[in-house]
């Protein structure tokens, strides 16, 4: 086999593994299994079996592929939360990603200490890589459900905070070598540093990059999404250069520009979406392809990683921030959910692979460990995350996939133009158009009704679940766009 048709091979089989975990998606709606968990243990059964695969795939590679996966992942996120929506509820985000992260850390140093018998090194570096959590991998397992209102930007907002915390508390540990006990101030003031550069690189970063959308246009849409990607990149580094998060530069980059008015705003959200849910399957793969089902039954691997799983689940995070949750005006019920939902994901593995380049005594067992309690947060946690949705009476919509879109393109920023939903209850359902426009400077442009455009008049009465496109004189709605409310939700 020449060169040439050893890379097309190549090319033949990533592609295809790819094509298998995406078309997985539909397999795990069917059995009831997240598919996460099928990338993870498939990849691990696969590196077991296939010759010259187990053991063979350095994780050094795996720690920079994890690293770009997350700052598209970040990005995406930050983008999808927006600040408004974050500005909701940034009180709980906050407390949950950086007060929960540090009373995870250490309850799960204790535990691993003292109920699994491990050297207090090996099990604060343990306790700071299960810390984060990823509830990226809650809405991947929802599949077309979502979680609406509060609770789901909470859920987001603490995945997207407390990952950022968990690597610089991580990049603090191990730079303090082997005497982290007596060197608390030097691991204080680096987390401090990482934390604060982060925020300051972030948004410096956020605003310039905004401004250059704006101002410096581009020969093709496809350039835009790309541009906004390579500015994620820029601020990640510039702010790791600078001794800081470059992932918490990057979350909060995205947050400032999620709801900003900028050209191709949705194919930028299109590509990074996209992009961010290819970097979860990577991830997983990446990590199941290092480990081997085989090497868990060593070092009782997979014992220690079980008990672990069970204690963060069903004791540390109900126990230690529950209480964080008491002041945040929530539901029992939603509250509860929150607790349940919070799942292990790539921040661990990224974290163990740190731990192993760091030349860590004990690191591939931490590895290993981190593998058992991902697989099984994912498989127990995630696989019943729809079932504690609706146990608790977290609400929820179903998304109906709209594979078909119409649309103009403008040369000019359409001032005054704002798209919302009616919800059930609100002013606008059950009024005529008429009213609407007669009662306000607000014209409405379009109007969709279960998918379908609707025609429409002055006396066409409008219905919960109406999705209208609303245009006002610029006067009223703002220099970003925003308009009065006539009665719907903001879509």
């Amino acid at each position: 086999m020449n060169s040439t048709e050893s890379s097309a091979l190549t090319i033949l089989i990533l592609a295809a593994v790819v094509l298998v975990a995406v078309v997985s998606n539909r397999l795990s709606e069917r059995i009831r299994v997240p598919a996460p968990f099928l990338f993870l243990v498939g990849a691990a059964a696969v590196s077991d079996i296939v010759p010259g695969v187990g053991g063979k795939v350095p994780i050094g590679l795996v720690e920079q592929v994890v690293t770009v996966a997350l700052i598209v992942v970040l990005f995406d996120g930050g983008l999808g939360i927006g600040w408004r929506r974050f500005r909701a509820a940034a009180v709980p985000v906050v407390t949950l990603g950086v007060a929960g992260t540090i009373l995870t850390t250490g309850a799960v140093t204790l535990l691993a200490h003292y109920a699994c018998d491990l050297s207090w090194r090996t099990a604060l570096l343990l306790g700071a890589a299960l810390a984060p959590t990823d509830p990226a991998v809650v809405f991947s397992v929802l599949g077309r459900r979502e979680i609406t209102g509060r609770t789901g930007t909470i859920l987001e907002g603490e995945s997207g905070a407390n990952d950022p915390v968990g690597i610089a508390l991580m990049v603090a540990l191990l730079g303090a070598g082997g005497s982290a006990g007596t060197q608390v101030g030097h691991i204080l003031t680096t987390f401090a540093e990482q934390m604060v550069v982060g925020v300051a690189v972030g948004a410096a970063g956020g605003f310039a990059l905004v401004w250059f959308i704006r101002k410096v246009p581009l020969p093709g849409a496809g350039l835009h999404p790309v541009r906004a990607l390579a500015g994620a990149g820029v601020i990640y580094g510039a702010a790791t250069v600078a001794h800081g998060s470059g992932f918490l530069a990057v979350l909060v980059a995205g947050v400032l520009i999620g709801d900003e008015s900028v050209p191709y705003r949705l194919e930028i959200r299109q590509v990074c979406s996209a992009l961010a849910s290819l970097a979860e399957i990577v991830v997983f793969v990446a990590l199941g392809l290092t480990i081997g089902l085989r090497a868990l039954g060593t070092d009782n691997a997979w014992l220690i990683g079980l008990v672990l799983a069970v204690l963060l689940a069903f004791v540390v995070r109900p126990l230690l921030l529950g209480p964080l949750l008491l002041p945040v005006r929530m539901r029992r019920g939603e509250r509860a959910f929150v607790l349940w939902a919070g799942l292990k994901g790539a921040v661990p593995i990224l974290l163990g692979a740190f731990a192993i380049t760091a030349g860590v005594p004990g690191s591939r067992r931490i590895y290993e460990i981190i593998f058992v309690v991902v697989a099984f947060s994912v498989l127990v946690q995630g696989g019943t995350v729809g079932l504690a949705a609706r146990r608790f009476g977290v609400p929820m919509e179903t998304t109906t996939p709209t594979p078909w879109t119409f649309g103009v393109r403008l040369p000019h920023e359409p001032l005054g133009t704002r798209h919302y939903t009616i919800r059930p209850g609100d002013d606008a359902d059950g009024t005529t158009v008429g009213d609407i426009v007669s009662n306000s400077d607000l014209w409405i442009s379009t109007v969709l009704r279960n998918g379908h455009l609707l025609s429409i008049t002055s006396d066409t009465v409008l219905h919960a679940g109406d999705e209208l496109l609303l245009i006002g004189d610029g006067t009223t709605t703002g220099e970003a766009g925003e308009a009065e409310n006539p009665g719907g939700s903001e879509g």
